[in-house]
């Protein structure tokens, strides 16, 4: 059995659902989560979704900012979990559960803050509620629920290796990309037992983004980039993988969010 999970941020999803449409209608996904939606649960667009063929829709939205969205092909169970990190009310996370390939799935949908501009919780509290929403992540863990793997996906808003960004020297001081955060990032992903898939079988020193900032006039050209969406999963899910593909070329589409999809592909 295959199993394909998708992670967007797709910056308004009511903007952009034609290119979700695009998107599902040429790479049919089993999964697709999608962040930053930016609409309450009630104006979410499930109905075109469901017309493609995505029956399973969970959301955790709010009206104007953030939110996160996970649609399925395959049937997702009630054990539905949206957790409200740092207590202020941020839709930042969801969770479902679901099964493929005989195998208990719980995927995390996650969207990080982005932490403003100035890399000093002192004077930026924007920095600071991604620090503690980091340090919160700690917690998480992929082997937590007995007989169940797991998938972590997301804007992590943070490009934790060298070869992650498009100048590690030049973005050492730039919210994304500093050793607070990255140091923050790696110790999640240690505490917790989960392995980075997309570097799994594309190690450093190859370069790899997933988002290109739409202050750059020609983002192709300048090739300016970071990774900061990931997936990653439980040790026995990594073992099942067969690739990793990056959309790049859905940052040209029309109107386009400043991320682009990236795909886990599951052999089972």
């Amino acid at each position: 059995m295959a199993l394909s999970i998708a992670t967007w941020n797709i910056n308004s999803v009511r903007l952009r659902m034609p290119l979700v449409a695009r998107f599902l209608e040429q790479w049919q996904p089993d999964i697709l989560c999608l962040q930053e939606t930016k609409c309450p649960n009630e104006q979410f667009p499930s109905a075109p979704l469901r017309r493609l063929g995505y029956n399973y829709i969970e959301i955790h939205g709010q009206k104007g900012y953030h939110g996160v969205a996970t649609i399925s092909r395959l049937p997702l169970h009630e054990l539905t979990d949206r957790r409200d990190y740092c207590g202020v009310g941020d839709a930042r996370h969801l969770s479902v559960l679901f099964e493929a390939g005989g195998k208990k799935i719980r995927l995390h949908n996650f969207y990080v803050p982005a932490g403003g501009d100035e890399p000093d919780r002192a004077i930026n509290p924007k920095f600071g509620h991604k620090l503690d929403f980091v340090d919160e992540m700690k917690l998480l863990h992929a082997e937590a629920e007995e007989g169940i793997s797991s998938v972590l996906v997301g804007d992590l808003n943070i490009a934790p290796l060298e070869h992650d960004v498009w100048s590690h020297k030049q973005l050492l001081k730039i919210v994304s990309h500093t050793p607070i955060e990255t140091d923050g990032l790696a110790a999640v992903m240690a505490g917790g037992a989960w392995v980075d898939l997309m570097r799994q079988h594309t190690p450093p020193p190859e370069r790899l983004y997933t988002w290109w900032s739409y202050r750059a006039k020609d983002w192709a050209a300048a090739d300016r980039g970071r990774r900061l969406d990931h997936i990653w999963s439980s040790a026995d899910l990594a073992r099942q993988l067969a690739r990793v593909d990056i959309l790049r070329e859905a940052r040209g589409w029309d109107r386009p969010s400043d991320h682009v999809p990236v795909i886990a592909h599951f052999d089972f």
